[in-house]
């Protein structure tokens, strides 16, 4: 099984690229943390998206701790990698977005695969009900999203977006990005819509399963977006966006799949005290190893 890690973002609210920010009691990324639960349930291959300058850093940095039973492949996301036939002559000040991350694994993934940013932590219990629900649909067009509750994933330093989650029993109807969320004074309120929320709403983090399917479907969505985007060198196409475009022509049904599990991110520099803190914390309890790696 493979579990694919974005971390191409460029930390523009952390204040630096905070993929690659000690946060364990030893030093580790929390992408390190990610990768040792995936492990645990029986992931065996692990794709990492980045910069280009961060590849061979990368590969050396978690080649070398790696269990020898796992493969790494660590791949450049890179503003040149275009559909055949595509040219793409402006600039850009930053990666065409999380689906054509996803897009950048094509040639090295073949089948089902779990897809999460590096800059989360999902929480053990997430991989363990990513796995499972793998193993019981490997091939076909069923899909999953790995679910967690809107008031356990909001941050005390600012607004966040989310991808509220609709659905018609145990299946995704859409995913509807709400930009501006934020908690004040006990009222969640999305400031970009004026939508409010109970909180008990499943969003979307990012945690999804996917099939090879993904990959043809995000080359055409880009495509797309490249040929009669009246301004190309501005917004960007995410996977949220071409799930729905597959539920829309029935070339998928994705799974909902509630977490079940902590959740905590690292979207301003101040959310860094409480990564800390948790990772530290679960370190002592006897959750993880320290240092992680032996």
């Amino acid at each position: 099984m493979t579990l694919l890690l974005m971390a191409a973002g460029r930390g523009s609210r952390y204040g630096k690229l905070k993929q690659f920010d000690d946060l364990g009691p030893e030093g580790e990324f929390l992408m390190e943390f990610s990768i040792y639960d995936a492990i645990a349930n029986g992931f065996n291959h692990i794709v990492v998206i980045t910069q280009k300058d961060n590849v061979d850093f990368l590969k050396e940095y978690l080649g070398s701790r790696l269990p020898g039973q796992v493969t790494l492949d660590v791949l450049a996301q890179e503003l040149t990698d275009l559909p055949d036939g595509v040219t793409f002559e402006g600039e850009r000040p930053k990666p065409w977005g999380t689906a054509h991350a996803v897009w950048t694994a094509r040639k090295v993934i073949d089948g089902p695969f779990a897809v999460i940013n590096a800059d989360d932590y999902y929480g053990q219990p997430a991989y363990e009900q990513a796995a499972a629900f793998m193993k019981e649909n490997e091939g076909g067009n069923t899909y999953g999203i790995v679910a967690y509750t809107l008031r356990d994933t909001l941050s005390p330093h600012g607004s966040v977006s989310r991808g509220v989650c609709s659905r018609e029993g145990r299946y995704l109807r859409s995913v509807d990005e709400r930009t501006e969320i934020e908690e004040v004074d006990g009222r969640i309120r999305d400031a970009d819509t004026g939508l409010t929320f109970g909180g008990e709403e499943l969003v979307s983090m990012n945690f999804w399963v996917c099939q090879p399917s993904i990959f043809p479907q995000i080359e055409a969505d880009f495509r797309e977006f490249l040929l009669e985007s009246e301004d190309p060198s501005k917004g960007e196409i995410y996977i949220p966006f071409v799930i729905q475009d597959m539920l829309s022509k029935d070339a998928a049904q994705v799974e909902v799949i509630p977490a079940n599990s902590p959740w905590f991110g690292v979207t301003y520099a101040a959310d860094k005290e409480k990564a800390v803190a948790a990772l530290s914390g679960l370190s002592r309890e006897g959750r993880y190893p320290s240092p992680l790696w032996g």
